[in-house]
């Protein structure tokens, strides 16, 4: 029996593979008639205490910054199939941490994200949000990698 899944959560760092996994996520939320479908954006907030006063608010970001983020999201917008409706939400802070807070709180079923590959100095410098999500999620996470694409 298919499970079938009411809210669907797709973490999104405008990368490449976020992009590619974009399409798992459209076939899910096509696949789930009905299925309220919310694209997640986290601005990473740096530790140093230096930058911590260069932080925006998400209400509050330069004219530059959100006309960027806006222009991202309207890619992905463009590549939902007919039907689809699109929900944006913004954070601020650690990523896996509020992908992770997002999904708690709103009840998500299904939280479907990429996965940057076998780099192991960068998985070292920068954690690792999908394995992070994948292991404290309270509902099934899909991680796609980028070598899914090759394939």
């Amino acid at each position: 029996m298919t499970p079938h899944f009411s809210k669907i959560l797709f973490c999104t760092d405008f990368s490449e593979n976020a992009g590619f996994a974009f399409g798992f996520a459209c076939k899910a939320a096509a696949s789930n008639p009905g299925a309220a479908f919310t694209l997640l954006h986290v601005i990473p907030e740096p530790d140093a205490q230096f930058w911590k006063g260069y932080i925006y608010e998400v209400g509050d970001m330069d004219a530059k910054a959100r006309a960027d983020i806006d222009e991202r999201v309207e890619a992905y917008r463009s590549r939902l199939p007919p039907g689809i409706d699109l929900n944006i939400e913004m954070r601020i802070g650690d990523p896996a941490r509020a992908i992770l807070e997002y999904a708690e709180a709103e009840s998500v079923d299904l939280i479907v994200l990429g996965r940057q590959g076998h780099r192991p100095f960068a998985q070292w410098l920068l954690g690792n949000v999908a394995g992070k999500v994948a292991q404290k999620a309270l509902c099934p996470v899909l991680i796609v990698p980028m070598d899914a694409k090759r394939q």
